[in-house]
């Protein structure tokens, strides 16, 4: 059924704001970018071109310069622009200093052509954006589905939201659950290893690589020390190259492995990584367990749940100024704490999974003017939790 993300009002109003900025839409695969721009070019009426770079051989920057030339040919009528939008622009080499170029020109002659650039990888996108389109761009960050969004669209229980995740195209095959296993491991997974991570970026062990985020997924919102990771992976190398390994799976918006907190202090950067994966689905999909069979397992269900919050952070707080990471000390741990410049908050999950005493307490004591939140059992309930965007809950 069509489903309009707020993104496309977000969308609709940047590009009517004066002065003009290039609008770049950067998210996961599958989430719904290019569905949002197209609903974007209805919504405006604007004339537009369309080209999409994710070709089998990447093009160069001839290919954007040609895009921007149809748009220049044709004649918006008054008080309205053409729009460009290029979807994939990452696979373009060099594609950030082109568009940089022809955008300058566009704003000295005034012209009509307003690119919507789209990317799938959030390292290229934005070191591309900020190392050569510094203000002159407006930044759309288009998350994982949030639950909300699915009831919305598939009427989706929170439940069914924790074990298939939010990948909308995927939703229709929900009720064959062995095809959308293969759905997602074959459509998704496998396209974003092959052609956002390996395609684009220089990697010495592919295998490794595609083993790490088995791995990650196989330990869901669980800490995993790099020792213990060299011990099950083949061909490991080192840990200095999982640790790297790690944060290209998190451009791909697949898996990140979250530090160890300590405020006002350097983290230490070899600390065993939290290993929360974005969206709920890759676990799923590699898990021998259906859905009834995960609900039953409390152990299991419970890391699905912990690992739905940290994804729910994730998607939410996004950006330089927050900070995800988690606290242990000896015994004591705290599942989640999320820091907003001077501001600190630590999260703990209570979903059925037996558990050690609360490191809440812990905490408070160690960081006295941190907020502490228990989510779920005798605290906020997770239906409410999961229900309202993670920025409400701490703006």
């Amino acid at each position: 059924m069509p489903f309009t993300r707020s993104l496309v009002d977000e969308l609709a109003t940047a590009c009517r704001r004066k002065p003009s900025l290039l609008q770049i839409i950067t998210g996961p695969r599958q989430v719904g970018k290019t569905t949002a721009a197209h609903q974007l070019v209805e919504r405006l009426g604007w004339p537009n071109v369309w080209a999409a770079a994710d070709l089998p051989l990447p093009p160069g920057p001839e290919w954007i310069e040609t895009q921007w030339q149809l748009a220049r040919t044709l004649e918006p009528a008054s008080g309205e622009r053409v729009l460009l939008v290029l979807d994939e622009v990452q696979k373009v080499s060099g594609w950030s200093e082109v568009v940089k170029r022809l955008w300058d020109e566009e704003k000295h002659a005034r012209g009509p052509v307003l690119p919507v650039l789209l990317g799938s990888s959030a390292l290229l996108v934005q070191k591309g954006a900020t190392e050569s389109l510094a203000g002159r761009f407006f930044l759309h960050r288009c998350p994982h589905w949030s639950w909300p969004e699915c009831r919305a669209a598939f009427r989706w229980s929170w439940q069914q939201w924790v074990y298939f995740g939010g990948y909308p195209g995927a939703a229709a095959l929900a009720r064959e659950e062995p095809a959308w296993k293969r759905y997602i491991a074959d459509s998704l997974i496998e396209t974003v290893l092959s052609r956002d991570v390996l395609q684009l970026q220089p990697i010495t062990k592919p295998t490794l690589l595609r083993h790490l985020f088995a791995l990650a997924a196989t330990y869901p919102a669980q800490m995993l020390s790099y020792n213990k990771m060299l011990g099950q992976l083949q061909d490991a190398g080192n840990t200095t190259t999982l640790a790297a390994y790690l944060r290209l799976l998190e451009t791909a918006y697949l898996v990140s492995g979250l530090e160890l907190f300590s405020q006002g202090q350097v983290r230490k950067r070899g600390s065993s990584p939290k290993l929360v994966l974005w969206n709920n689905a890759l676990v799923n999909a590699l898990s021998l367990l259906t859905r009834k069979e995960a609900m039953a397992n409390g152990g299991f269900w419970g890391r699905l749940v912990e690992n739905a919050v940290g994804a729910h952070l994730l998607n939410g707080l996004q950006g330089p100024d927050w900070s995800i990471t988690y606290w242990r000390d000896g015994d004591e741990e705290v599942d989640f704490v999320v820091a907003h410049g001077t501001h600190v908050w630590a999260l703990e999950v209570k979903s059925g999974r037996p558990r050690k005493a609360s490191g809440l307490r812990a905490f408070r004591k160690r960081y006295p003017k941190a907020k502490v939140w228990l989510l779920g059992e005798g605290g906020i309930k997770l239906p409410d939790f999961f229900n309202r965007p993670a920025l409400k809950w701490f703006a």
